[in-house]
């Protein structure tokens, strides 16, 4: 006997689709999959590009070139220990000649760590005699400078995203420096930095040009493209001053301009520089300069302890070291401006959070005449109508708060009247630890800040936080 078995015509169909359906896909994963490698290799480069770089900009992605001599190196390589970190770092400091045990000690007082091992590696520049060089009493020196970026790509360090220069009195918040170059793809032609403080300065160079004592980031194909082309180019530009104008002029030639961020400071002033930190905009601190050249930033201290004393608060919450902050004490009246890890100005009166925000002219211009490329509000000469200061103390970390302490480092003879800002001893600031996301870098928002009920007129206390959607500071 015969049995038959019918299936009904709809699942015959349906499984008849489901067969083609799964040919087809493997097919179309096994074509996919040999093109890539044999058919089409630009798809190939693709996905080895996307797999190489899909994770996130950190220090091993970063060079340094920094720019030195055997006479400046003994005494100013104790900054670049102040923020080199040798098991995390790849780069060179390059030196005209090589060092040698006269030139190795150091002549002033300056206690100058003698571990070389915490320092970059030194590399000897190549000889540019046989560039012309005729800035009338400039230094000869600037070529050499210029070419320790082409110098520092001939290292060929591997897995290199950016190349960044600086000088030997260059100091950076390296952490801070990663943030900012993280906002930018790395496999595009970027010349990330800044321009000088002083207006004169930046007219001269048509307002485009990154100083290179503040620093500046070359993304590694635009750094490649630079090299190869960089010792012609110096040919044609004899007349230029110093090497961060040829590197200007030489990445104009290849059609790039500059990127700025306002973390990078050259801090081309005189005198003391406590407004342009005390007002710093919103925007990660990346690099100070030329603090031998200007008052130490805390009193009572040499300048390269105040720089110690600085990067100590730094190393706790680098993100938020010289964020300003703004609250206002509705009882007193009181306008109080936070610059996190260094200074509390306390004015006596309510102040527009506007003009808090612009530089108090606590400096002079680099050269006598010149005016800044900022907006600035009055440092009145008597101090007793000034604001009152609280410098940094201390800072320590409880879990993922900080809390830093500010006093008052220089005694004044004003006369303190009741529910004046002089009456207080001590300022005490309670802060989560900053961690800046891809979204507070590219939308930054000041924080805001309460003073809180505890406090007493001797002891301020305040808290930073995240400002509600929308709560306005006033």
């Amino acid at each position: 006997m015969n049995i038959s078995h019918s299936f009904p015509k709809t699942q015959l169909n349906s499984k008849l689709v489901n067969l083609i359906f799964i040919s087809s896909s493997l097919g179309l994963i096994i074509y996919l999959f040999f093109s890539s490698f044999f058919l089409l290799p630009n798809t190939q480069l693709l996905f080895q590009t996307r797999t190489q770089f899909s994770y996130p900009t950190s220090i091993n992605h970063i060079v340094f070139g920094i720019s030195s001599n055997a006479k400046s190196w003994p005494e100013r390589k104790e900054y670049v220990t102040m923020w080199w970190k040798p098991d995390q770092m790849r780069g060179c400091v390059f030196l005209d000649v090589p060092l040698n045990s006269s030139s190795n000690n150091n002549n002033n007082n300056t206690a100058v760590p003698s571990d070389d091992s915490l320092l970059p590696p030194v590399c000897i520049s190549g000889d540019t005699s046989r560039f012309r060089y005729t800035w009338r009493g400039g230094p000869r020196s600037a070529i050499r400078v210029a070419r320790v970026v082409s110098e520092t790509v001939a290292l060929n360090h591997s897995n290199v995203r950016w190349f960044v220069f600086g000088d030997d009195d260059t100091l950076f918040f390296v952490e801070n420096l990663v943030k900012t170059l993280s906002k930018y793809d790395h496999e595009l032609p970027y010349f990330i930095g800044t321009n000088s403080e002083s207006f004169d300065q930046n007219k001269l160079l048509s307002f485009s040009m990154a100083f290179g004592g503040a620093g500046f980031a070359i993304s590694y194909p635009l750094a490649k493209t630079l090299a190869k082309v960089l010792d012609s180019c110096l040919e044609r530009y004899p007349h230029l001053y110093g090497g961060d104008e040829r590197i200007w002029s030489c990445l104009a030639e290849l059609g790039v301009g500059i990127t700025r961020e306002a973390g990078f400071h050259q801090m081309d002033l005189a005198g003391d520089p406590f407004g342009l930190l005390a007002a710093h905009p919103m925007a990660p601190s990346v690099t100070l300069h030329h603090t031998d050249y200007l008052d130490p930033i805390f009193p009572n201290m040499t300048n390269r302890d105040a720089i110690r004393h600085l990067y100590k608060a730094a190393e706790l919450d680098p993100h938020r070291i010289l964020q300003q902050t703004v609250c206002y004490d509705r009882w007193f009246q009181w306008t109080i401006s936070i610059s996190w890890g260094y200074a509390v100005e306390v004015f006596g009166k309510h102040v527009f959070l506007p003009d808090v925000l612009r530089v108090p002219t606590t400096f002079r211009p680099w050269r006598k005449g010149n005016v800044f490329s900022f907006d600035t509000r009055e440092h009145d000469e008597d101090p007793c109508r000034r604001p009152v200061v609280f410098h940094m103390n201390t800072t320590v970390l409880d879990g993922d708060e900080t809390i830093s302490i500010y006093k008052a480092m220089t005694k004044g003879n004003c006369a303190s009247n009741v529910g004046s800002p002089r009456e207080i001893e001590m300022i005490k600031v309670h802060a989560q630890k900053m961690n800046l996301g891809m979204k507070q870098l590219l939308t930054p928002r000041r924080q805001c800040c309460d003073v809180l009920p505890s406090s007493r007129r001797e002891k301020l206390e305040i808290g930073i936080r995240e400002c509600h959607e929308d709560e306005v500071i006033r």
